[in-house]
Formats: C-alpha cells, sequence, structure tokens
C-alpha cells in the first residue's frame, strides 16, 4: 500500500482526468518459528518518549559522496555508537527513512538512541542514512527509479569508499526501515545484494498513491508519465508542486489524517520541519516519481508477499504492523501475518510513522527481535 504521501489534490487544479471510482482489490543464527503479537497501547506506559542514556556517542552529521552515472550525489548521514563499549562485541544497525515527501533521518533518532543507549551483551552502533533526493541529502534531477533507489542502498553498504564498509564487512549488521524502505531492503537482500544478519520492515508498503487508487493500465500510465513530466519541469513544475505537495496546510492535514494516529501528537514544530525539507532545491524530483509509482519495488501484492517468502529460512525477518494505519495500508501489512519468511509478526501503535510517533513501542520490540536471535543479556 502506498506510503506516507503529501498530495493534496483541489479540484480546480488538478487537470488529469483520473477516474476514482475505480474498486481496491487488496491483493547462521537462529531462525524462530513465525510468531504474532500485539502490542496493545497503555496508558501506564509513554510510549512517545524514549529514555535518554548518557553513554551514547553521536558523531556529528555527516557526508558521503555517492557516484551514480556520472553523477557525485551528496549524501546526509549520522551516526550513534556507545561510549565505552569497544570491549564488547561489536555489531551495526542501518536505520533508512520511510520514502515520502518528506522523509527524513531524524524519524529514525529516538529509536537509534534506545537500542544503543540499551546495557546488552552487544555493543550495537547505529547508521541513519537520509536516500538521495530526500531528507538533507541533496536532489539532483535524476530519473529516480525503485532500481536507482535499491542501488544507491547496495552502494551506501558495500561500495569500496562506503561510510559504513568497515562497520559491516563481516555483515554483521541489520536493517530496519519503514514504509517503501523496508521493502526496497527486502528486494536487495533477496537477490543477495545486501547479506544482513536480520531485517525488520516497520509499516511494509509497497505501492505509490496513484498507481493504488487509480490502476496501472495503459491509459493510466500515459497519465502518470504526464504529471511527472510535469512536475519535473522547470518553473511550472514547481508551482504545481506547491500547490498539490509543498503547502503546511497540506501536510498538517496528511500528518493528522493517517501518517500519525493521533492527531494531538502533531505538533508546529513537526509541521514546520517536514515543510522546511519541501522547499529544498530539488525536493519536487523524487516525489514525482513516488506518487506515480515509478518507485515502487513490487507491482502487485502477491511479488510483495512473493519477497518476504523469498527470505524464508536465510534470516530472521520481523514485521511490524500498526494498529492506527490506514484501511488500505493496514491490509497490506496484514497479508504478512504468517507469511512464509517473515520469522516474527507484531503490531504496535502508530499508523504510518509508528518510529517517529510512538519511538520507545517501536525500540522495545525492536530490541526484543534482536535479543532473540542475538543472545543479547535481558
Amino acid at each position: 500500500m502506498a506510503s506516507a504521501v503529501f498530495l493534496h489534490l483541489p479540484s480546480s487544479s488538478f487537470a488529469l482526468p483520473f477516474n476514482s471510482n475505480r474498486s481496491f482489490c487488496p491483493q547462521s543464527i537462529r531462525v524462530l518459528k513465525n510468531l504474532s503479537f500485539t502490542v496493545k497501547a497503555s496508558t501506564s506506559l509513554d510510549y512517545s518518549a524514549p529514555s535518554k542514556s548518557p553513554s551514547i556517542s553521536k558523531s556529528k552529521p555527516s557526508s558521503w559522496q555517492w557516484k551514480f552515472e556520472g553523477n557525485s550525489v551528496n549524501i546526509h548521514f549520522e551516526r550513534l555508537e556507545k561510549d565505552g563499549a569497544a570491549d564488547q562485541p561489536r555489531k551495526d544497525i542501518l536505520l533508512v527513512p520511510t520514502i515520502s515527501d518528506v522523509s527524513t533521518v531524524e524519524e529514525w533518532r529516538l529509536v537509534a538512541e534506545e537500542i544503543v543507549g540499551k546495557e546488552s551483551g552487544i555493543n550495537w552502533s547505529a547508521t541513519i542514512v537520509d536516500w538521495p533526493g530526500l531528507g538533507y541529502s541533496d536532489r539532483p534531477k535524476l530519473d529516480y527509479n525503485a532500481d536507482v533507489m535499491e542501488r544507491f542502498l547496495v552502494d551506501f553498504v558495500s561500495a569500496p569508499d562506503s561510510p559504513i564498509s568497515s562497520f559491516v564487512s563481516d555483515n554483521a549488521y541489520v536493517v530496519f526501515g519503514g514504509g517503501h524502505a523496508a521493502t526496497i531492503a527486502v528486494r536487495a537482500t533477496k537477490k543477495g545484494f545486501l547479506k544482513p544478519k536480520a531485517i525488520a520492515a516497520v509499516a511494509p508498503t509497497w505501492a505509490g498513491p496513484l498507481p493504488i487508487v487509480f490502476g496501472r493500465d495503459s491509459n493510466m500510465e500515459t497519465r502518470y508519465g504526464l504529471l511527472r513530466g510535469t512536475l519535473r519541469a522547470p518553473a511550472v513544475g514547481w508551482m504545481m508542486y506547491n500547490v498539490l505537495v509543498s503547502n503546511e496546510k497540506a501536510i498538517q492535514s496528511q500528518y493528522k489524517s493517517h501518517v500519525y494516529a493521533d492527531p494531538e501528537n502533531v505538533t508546529p514544530n513537526i509541521i514546520e520541519t517536514r515543510y522546511a525539507l519541501t522547499k529544498k532545491k530539488g525536493a519536487r524530483y523524487v516525489p514525482a516519481a513516488f506518487l506515480t509509482g515509478l518507485l515502487d519495488p513490487v507491482s502487485s501484492r502477491e511479488e510483495f508477499v512473493e519477497l518476504f517468502a523469498g527470505l524464508d529460512g536465510r534470516l530472521p525477518v520481523l514485521v511490524m504492523s500498526t494498529s492506527g494505519a490506514p484501511k488500505r495500508s493496514k491490509a497490506e501489512m496484514e497479508v504478512l501475518r504468517g507469511a512464509k519468511g517473515v520469522t516474527k509478526f507484531v503490531e504496535v501503535p502508530g499508523a504510518l510513522l509508528p518510529q517517529e510517533e510512538y519511538p520507545k513501542a517501536v525500540a522495545e520490540e525492536l530490541c526484543r527481535f534482536l535479543m532473540e536471535n542475538f543472545d543479547l543479556k535481558a
């Protein structure tokens, strides 16, 4: 189902004749047997605020030059490590933000702090990275699609000059991804391009907003192409992007309606900082691809399920669904409950960004998953 998208379609400004009456058809470490749990929100627990640990060392935000098709793209990433734990076995976590207009490393920071600061038998470090064209990374006018994003993720891990290659050289790393990022990571792992020891897919999605609603027949693909071309064009592209996506009211509406489960958690600061991301130079290029389905790692629910099945017996896979997800997104998450290749399925509070809205609940489940598969001390 579609990831978080900040799309406002006023009838007076959207000229492409979409037919919205189309119906929707929801189509070697120890690996545990398939497990399924539901985590209920409790008024006695504060799921929104992780405990602070004074033992975490944060590196200054860093950048890496990703070389792609003659381009050198400045990629933003952040590192978190535990102080004074050099004598403990070390493993690394790669956290990848959900793909959306306001995708940012910030959505994973509190979760990373919680996990890295936890006392255990393993010295966990964490790297959070922004996608090319999103967050605080450069936003060049590339022909973005799912293959490009997959290539980036693989290069970030394994390129000779990768900033984390020394941490993951022995494959002792895990990947946590949200939304489309999770599915792209699963796809790259199934192909053997990524070789993590475990994967956690948090509120995983697979389809962009327009194709899942209006379909993918040839007529619609032509219209998507027209919209995509318009959004990428000089001048008029910015005008349309500002009307459809980049305005504070639209962002606030989407956050309150389906990105967050509790509208009261949508603060003015969140809207202000996310709005600022949509104003960066080149901000419209990735959303133009995402909205029209070019970033979709699969084209059907069946392919989505098959991706996870391809990891069966190879590594532990956690799928984290959310209790407040939009109906269509929830349906796609639920097809993974008990599915082949899914080692464990849990449900936490939240909607499409539980790691940002309820970081403590998400961190607790991720820590439990790590403990079960890496023999951490409780």
